[in-house]
């Protein structure tokens, strides 16, 4: 993130997220035969990892986008302009449930495929932080609209109306010229 940039909002994650991870490997551990086996050194792999894990994962809201960073061994960062957020989910399992946690999921202009561009995992205070984001997100809108498009004086009014009208008229016009050339096109072709 640039340093320009004004941090509205930074995430904070619940550490009940590494029991959540624990309980979803045990459950997968208790469904395979070769798992059920591997359970106490699973567990404690996972625990480690987790651990890790959730302290390299961060999510900072700005004035124009979202900066998500995350990973151990392959760091990852992405940022998300907010005027490009179609969807901010919150959503919570049963299993998340037990724990209080709930996951954001990211959705956006463009992205490729189905599902969440990003997905935060344990964010402490979820609803709230959706709620900046998409509060920023309606603020940059807003901010963007003003600037684009500046409203003609109430003087210029009638002439607007005026320029309207005379685009209108060439409109019908060309949709006219149109339709007599397809006529024209059709009677040749018969």
């Amino acid at each position: 993130m640039s340093s320009s940039e004004t941090v509205l909002a930074s995430a904070q994650f619940d550490p009940k997220v590494k029991q959540y991870w624990l309980v979803i490997w045990l459950v997968v551990c208790c469904f395979t035969l070769f798992g059920v086996v591997l359970i106490p050194v699973i567990a404690v792999i996972v625990w480690v990892v987790g651990g890790r894990m959730l302290a390299a994962m961060s999510a900072t809201l700005s004035e124009k986008k979202l900066v998500v960073k995350r990973g151990i061994l392959v760091r990852v960062e992405k940022s998300i302009p907010l005027d490009k957020i179609t969807d901010v989910a919150l959503s919570q399992g049963p299993v998340m449930r037990m724990f209080g946690i709930h996951r954001l999921s990211f959705e956006t202009a463009g992205q490729s495929g189905p599902g969440a561009l990003v997905s935060l995992l344990g964010v402490v205070e979820a609803a709230q932080f959706r709620e900046a984001i998409l509060t920023q997100k309606e603020r940059l809108a807003d901010k963007l609209q003003q600037t684009s498009a500046p409203q003609p004086p109430s003087a210029d009014k009638t002439d607007a109306a005026l320029i309207q009208r005379e685009l209108m008229e060439r409109l019908v016009d060309a949709v006219e010229r149109i339709d007599t050339r397809l006529a024209e096109i059709e009677k040749r072709d018969l």
